[in-house]
């Protein structure tokens, strides 16, 4: 017996019917579409697929396949030109939620709209010794009812209170600078206000 040159038809119509319905049908039931006895498909579907027992099926699958996502590949002016007839149509019907919607999609399509997601997370690790101080600091200006023993109604608005003058504050974000007095010094003498002469 000589090697298999060409594809029967139940073999061809097999090979559409998985590529067509892919997802949907299994392998069994693509068989049984094609018109394989229904006690056998199952086994039938196997072997189709096997390339060892049947090349050219499985080439004529590839094939398909490869015809199929030229045929619906998402390319950018595929998009861009689909969610144009969308909005049209949209408009046309007097749906202008729908039409704004296609429009803002081509947009974000054509990198015209960028979002942006922001997650900050800080170590201690990563703050200057300043800011470490003044960030203690606010800690215990903030949560120094707790440590005094007041009443947690009273200690609700306290902190509120609290946490509202240090954002209304100019700068409280800032790590503060200590500066140390500068020294002044005329006709030799130290006039710096905390020198001891």
């Amino acid at each position: 017996m000589g090697a298999i040159t060409r594809l029967t038809e139940m073999q061809m119509r097999f090979a559409h019917e998985i590529v067509s319905n892919e997802g949907r049908k299994n392998g069994t039931e693509c068989a049984i579409s094609a018109g394989y006895a229904q006690d056998s498909a199952g086994v039938r579907a196997a072997e189709l697929q096997n390339p060892k027992r049947f090349p050219l099926v499985v080439k004529y699958i590839g094939e398909l396949r490869d015809e199929y996502q030229k045929k619906y590949a998402v390319t950018f002016e595929r998009h861009i030109a689909e969610l144009g007839k969308l909005r049209m149509e949209a408009l046309k019907k007097g749906a202008w939620s729908a039409a704004i919607n296609a429009e803002v999609a081509r947009g974000k399509a054509a990198g015209l709209y960028i979002e942006q997601k922001i997650i900050r997370t800080g170590k201690i690790d990563d703050l200057s010794e300043a800011e470490l101080e003044n960030r203690m600091k606010e800690i215990i200006d903030q949560y120094s009812p707790i440590l005094e023993g007041v009443e947690t109604k009273d200690l609700k608005e306290k902190v509120k209170a609290k946490q509202k003058k240090i954002r209304l504050e100019p700068g409280h974000n800032k790590p503060e600078q200590h500066l140390k007095p500068i020294k002044t010094i005329k006709n030799g003498r130290d006039t710096s206000s905390n020198s001891s002469s």
